[in-house]
Parts: C-alpha cells; sequence; structure tokens
C-alpha cells in the first residue's frame, strides 16, 4: 500500500508540473517609459558589486545615451561606446570566490544583450587585421563557473589590442593581479581604451578596423584598488590603499618596458579619460590615493 500511495503522489507531482509550465505567463517586454528592476543574485557572499567603487563616466541604461550605455552581468558592469564599437571601460570585482578550475571557452560571442539599434561587434571582425581581441575582464579572472568563462568571451568586454600588448605587457599584469589575490587580497580593477590608432603585428599605425565601426585605442588603462579580504570594503579604502594605475601604448614595441615602467597616478588618468576613479570613496581618501604613483612590487 505504501509504495502504491507514493507511486500516486509521484504521479500528482509530474501532473502539477506539467499544468503549470503550461499556463505560466507569457513574459512582458518593456516599452519606453517603463521602469525596470533589475536583480542580480550572487551565489556567494564575497562577490561584491562589480561596480562598487562608483561609476566612472555616469554610465546610464539608455539607449538616448549609445556611446555610454551602462550593461550590468554577473560578472562584470561596463558602458558601451556604439561609435567604437567597444567598451568605454569594464569593472569587476576579484576574490577567490571567483575562482575555479573552468577551462577557458576562448567562444568569442556577439553580445545579443545589446540594444538592436547598436552595432554588434563579432568575432570575424578582428580576423586578419594585426590585433588580438584583448580582454578587459580577463578569462582567468571568472574560471569558477562555465558561464562565467564565457561572459568574458562576449565582445562587449573585448577591445583590439596589439598582440605584444595582450599576450606580453597587459598578461603580466593581469597575472600579477592573480598574485595579489592569493596574497590575502580582494581587488576592484576597472580597464578599458583610449584614444585612437594603434599598431598591430601588420605595422603602420591603425585608427579603426570592421569597415570603421571599431575604434583601434592608441592606449589601454587600468585601474586596480586592492584591500585585505573582508567585508564593507568602501569604507576600508584609506590613505594608505595601494592604487594601481597603469596606461600602456597600443603598440608592438610595449614590451620593451614590464608593466611597472607604465604606472601613473589616477589624477593623471582622470585627466586623459575624463572619467571619475574611485568616486564612491570620500573625496578626502579621494585626494590621497589618486594623486600617488605606485610603487609596489610588480611580480
Amino acid at each position: 500500500m505504501k509504495s502504491i500511495k507514493l507511486l500516486l503522489l509521484f504521479s500528482l507531482v509530474l501532473i502539477i508540473g506539467s499544468c503549470k509550465k503550461e499556463n505560466e505567463p507569457t513574459p512582458v517586454t518593456p516599452e519606453a517609459g517603463d521602469t525596470v528592476q533589475l536583480t542580480v543574485i550572487l551565489p556567494d557572499t564575497l562577490k561584491e558589486d562589480n561596480m562598487l567603487m562608483g561609476n566612472p563616466s555616469d554610465a546610464i541604461m539608455d539607449i538616448s545615451f549609445p556611446d555610454n550605455y551602462l550593461m550590468i552581468k554577473d560578472q562584470f558592469t561596463l558602458s558601451y561606446n556604439n561609435t567604437n564599437g567597444t567598451p568605454n571601460w569594464v569593472s569587476w570585482h576579484l576574490s577567490t570566490s571567483w575562482k575555479g578550475n573552468e577551462p577557458r571557452c576562448d567562444c568569442f560571442t556577439a553580445d545579443n544583450s545589446l540594444p538592436g539599434s547598436f552595432y554588434h561587434t563579432t568575432y570575424s571582425n578582428y580576423t586578419n587585421t594585426g590585433f588580438d581581441r584583448g580582454h578587459m575582464c580577463p578569462s582567468n579572472d571568472r574560471d569558477k563557473t562555465a558561464a562565467d568563462n564565457a561572459a568574458t568571451f562576449l565582445m562587449t568586454n573585448i577591445i583590439p589590442q596589439a598582440p605584444h600588448l595582450n599576450q606580453i605587457t597587459w598578461s603580466a599584469l593581469e597575472n600579477y593581479c592573480q598574485t595579489l589575490l592569493y596574497q590575502g587580497n580582494e581587488l576592484y580593477i576597472i580597464s578599458g581604451g583610449r584614444g585612437s590608432g594603434g599598431s598591430g603585428n601588420l605595422g603602420g599605425t591603425t585608427t579603426t578596423i570592421a569597415n570603421g565601426h571599431v575604434n583601434v585605442p592608441s592606449d589601454c588603462w587600468k585601474v586596480i584598488i586592492v584591500v585585505p579580504v573582508g567585508s564593507n570594503d568602501v569604507s576600508r579604502v584609506n590613505s594608505s590603499t595601494r592604487v594601481i594605475c597603469v596606461d600602456m601604448p597600443n603598440t608592438q614595441t610595449v614590451n620593451a618596458q614590464t608593466w611597472g615602467y607604465y604606472r601613473i597616478s589616477v589624477d593623471s588618468l582622470e585627466s586623459l579619460t575624463g572619467y571619475n576613479f574611485i568616486s564612491a570613496v570620500p573625496d578626502s581618501i579621494q585626494t590621497l590615493v589618486e594623486s600617488f604613483v605606485d610603487t609596489g612590487p610588480t611580480q
């Protein structure tokens, strides 16, 4: 009798589940003027807000601002520039909670979450151009799950980089960030490109690829805020917090120097880009940490 009851109960669950699926409400597409509440649920409390330290360009999720369009993903946040076909900047948090053993997917994909009226950069836009598909948020910073890793291969996270920049100097700094991570820190990182006109492995200076749809930056920059593992991270940024800021030329000769050679102050980078970095911390702290050029270890 017990087995019969269990069988009947199992059948009832299947029937109810089937009915629920058939009667699920039809998704509603937001219209202009609607307010949309976005909820991002992260499974680990140490996966902090990827834009916790501030919105450098005051990007907004409004198609009326196509060259400063805010995109919020679980893995990173970015400002997209439709004219350039690249991100203005990408911001992400790095802690050991993001780390795992998921292999690099190498699955570069157009970002279909962009508005339909925007230019959707594709994998083939970079083919035979002399430039690498350079990650802003690195694959190695998001290898907890396959979904996390695949997100870093969305073309909205990619900028044309000279191969020697992407594979040598830029990569060395990415590796150093991993070193800092395993020394008991968590990092808040913002990176992007500026200007126009880089030099790839075909020689000369190239301002655009993809028939003018994708800008080739003259320089690539990165800001790294380093804090010991803990909570309430914004409140723990103080005058002694290590902030690493670099601005590297997008050329094949960049590797003549190590990445540490290209360190500048955040104040200098703000002058070059027009952005406001680390804006979430009090002005008095910003003034202190942004005025200095980092002189700490580089490996």
